[in-house]
């Protein structure tokens, strides 16, 4: 019997394995995952549960795993991979044999080369969700190291719980590489009239600890204080396991449009994975939760014997006081941007189109049940003067 082992217990491998049973694959699976916990969505992390709601994020239930007979190893660490002996090694000792690997180890949070960045709060997992809230006490301050998805996120959480937050960041605008000027500029806006300061063009020097932890931040010769001290700045994928073992990593394990490593018993899903995309004709590694949850079940599809490809656009969406938004495509640096809609009552959509008049990426704020037709939308060629709030 074929013995299939994933090695990171995210929602890419819940996908993968949870496709694999329902398909009738019948080889055994283990899945072993760093985590104490069972694997679960990331996106409530900075969304739903910081902001105190009773969302449970976990992708199976309990039972799932005894009852389609997969072994579930959590809180399990794999410490080395014998590709030649095809076996991976656990922090205990142990050893698991495989005619098939996995990795979908996923993402770490970016830590800065900063003194006291090593004392500062990331948000990842369950456990760093739960030592944000704590902290999250009215009047408290909160400073947030890093304007991008996740610092934004948090920063609309924390003022919810009337907290008082200063954000950090670099560029002139929040996300400005992501949504170009106009769009930085209303975002920026939106976290302001809510109370958040929003400090542009910083440059961040150091995090400034007492004896219980960081008291404040000193960014461009100012110090402020704190009580607690976030740095959001970017997640850097989980290659290790896969350096060490001699598989090619760049920016990510680099595998084919079939999540195929250039090892044929070694695959790679998920944040980890740099992955070519075939629509796009370029190696794409995402870290988003659509794209967890397409690659478990296309690198399931993979394992079938089925013709199943990476071939589509990348998705995200955020939720930031009322700027609510769905995003598909992949625009260039070059792409200009027509609004539809109602910017200020956050109810548009966004069109990033190329110097050929392609429609390379969509967002709809405040617009729902559009997505699909913003997704059949992206890559074909628009006229400016046609285009609509799709309403």
């Amino acid at each position: 019997m074929e013995r299939l082992v994933i090695v990171g217990g995210g929602l890419a491998a819940a996908k993968a394995v949870e496709r694999l049973r329902e398909e009738g694959y019948e080889g055994s699976v283990t899945v072993v995952g760093a985590e104490g916990s069972p694997p679960y969505e990331r996106p409530p992390l900075s969304k739903d549960l910081l902001l105190g709601k009773d969302t449970d994020p976990t992708v199976l239930d309990a039972d799932w795993w005894s009852e389609h007979d997969v072994q579930l190893m959590t809180g399990t660490r794999v410490t080395a991979l014998d590709r030649e002996a095809r076996r991976v090694e656990l922090e205990s000792g142990d050893r698991l044999e495989y005619d098939l690997l996995v990795l979908a180890t996923g993402a770490e949070p970016r830590v800065p080369d900063l003194p006291g960045a090593d004392r500062a709060l990331y948000l990842r997992t369950l456990e760093d969700k739960d030592r944000i809230l704590a902290t999250l006490e009215s009047g408290s301050r909160l400073v947030i190291v890093g304007a991008g998805w996740i610092g934004l996120e948090v920063a609309a959480a924390a003022r919810s719980h009337d907290v008082r937050v200063t954000v950090l960041e670099r560029d002139d605008l929040p996300l400005q590489r992501v949504l170009g000027d106009e769009l930085a500029t209303h975002l920026a806006a939106l976290h302001r009239s809510h109370g958040v300061d929003l400090r542009t063009g910083v440059t961040v020097e150091e995090i400034v600890l007492g004896d219980d932890g960081p008291v404040g931040v000193r960014a461009s010769g100012e110090t402020i204080e704190a009580d607690h001290v976030l740095v959001a700045i970017g997640a850097v994928p989980a290659t290790a396991l896969a350096e060490e073992s001699g598989l090619e990593v760049d920016d990510g394990i680099v595998v084919d449009e079939r999540f195929q490593t250039a090892d044929e018993h070694v695959l790679a899903i998920g944040d980890v994975a740099g992955a070519w995309n075939v629509t796009l004709e370029d190696r794409l590694r995402v870290e988003h939760w659509d794209n967890a949850i397409r690659q478990g079940r296309a690198v399931a599809d993979v394992l079938l014997g089925r013709d199943t490809v990476h071939d589509w656009y990348p998705y995200f969406y955020t939720d930031q006081f009322e700027f609510s938004m769905e995003y598909v495509g992949r625009p260039g640096p070059k792409d200009t941007v027509e609004i539809r809609g109602d910017l200020e009552a956050n109810a548009f959509i966004a069109y990033w189109i190329d110097e050929e008049s392609r429609l390379t990426a969509g967002m709809n704020v405040g617009i729902w049940d559009v997505n699909d037709t913003l997704r059949e939308m992206v890559g074909t060629r628009v006229d400016r003067s046609e285009l609509t709030d799709l309403s």
